[in-house]
């Protein structure tokens, strides 16, 4: 007797852990934090796993809730003070720079002159792979809301990075390159 059993939602956790991390370290531009709130999402995740619709996209469901929490968590943390007097920083050391690490530095000092909203779309489409389509259903918003975050968002990196059609893209990364690269396509 052979009985048919629906495939438990909670085996396709593990295989988005890789993409929710990069998305997590992109938001909050901090390893532990991003470990923090990835780990956050997969606890919301598995407790609630009743609320996932079985044949719907895991990866999406779980970057929505990655989504809300960093906000939650953002909105919580601008009530908190951190390091006022620099004490902790100042205790701090850096590694010598590489190309590679200045031109990443370089990225991520633009990229997190971004706002909050067309930095989570670039991620979402540029680097996370999504259709526009899937990011707006992410973010709450229409698919043209999207668009424009993310083609203001490529516009403002490639002013901030003084990048020119005739540049070659030298980035160190392939996601840098997908973030920044799609400047001409974003309508």
């Amino acid at each position: 007797m052979s009985t048919t059993q629906e495939p438990d939602p909670r085996d396709e956790l593990v295989e988005h852990l890789g993409a929710m991390r990069a998305f997590a370290y992109s938001l909050t531009r901090n390893s532990a934090t991003a470990d923090d709130l990835v780990q956050d999402t997969l606890v919301k995740a598995w407790s609630n796993i009743d609320k996932f619709q079985v044949g719907t996209n895991m990866r999406a469901w779980l970057f929505t809730i990655l989504r809300n929490t960093f906000y939650s968590m953002r909105r919580k943390r601008k009530r908190e003070v951190e390091d006022g007097e620099g004490e902790l920083a100042a205790t701090l050391a850096q590694k010598p720079d590489h190309d590679g690490r200045l031109q990443m530095r370089e990225f991520n000092e633009a990229f997190a002159q971004l706002p909050d909203e067309q930095r989570e779309a670039l991620i979402l489409v540029g680097a996370g792979g999504f259709s526009y389509e899937e990011a707006a259903e992410m973010c709450g918003v229409r698919v043209g809301t999207v668009k424009s975050r993310v083609n203001r968002a490529r516009n403002r990196l490639t002013d901030l990075l003084e990048i020119s059609e005739e540049d070659a893209l030298e980035m160190t990364d392939s996601v840098t390159h997908g973030i920044v690269a799609g400047n001409q396509s974003a309508a």
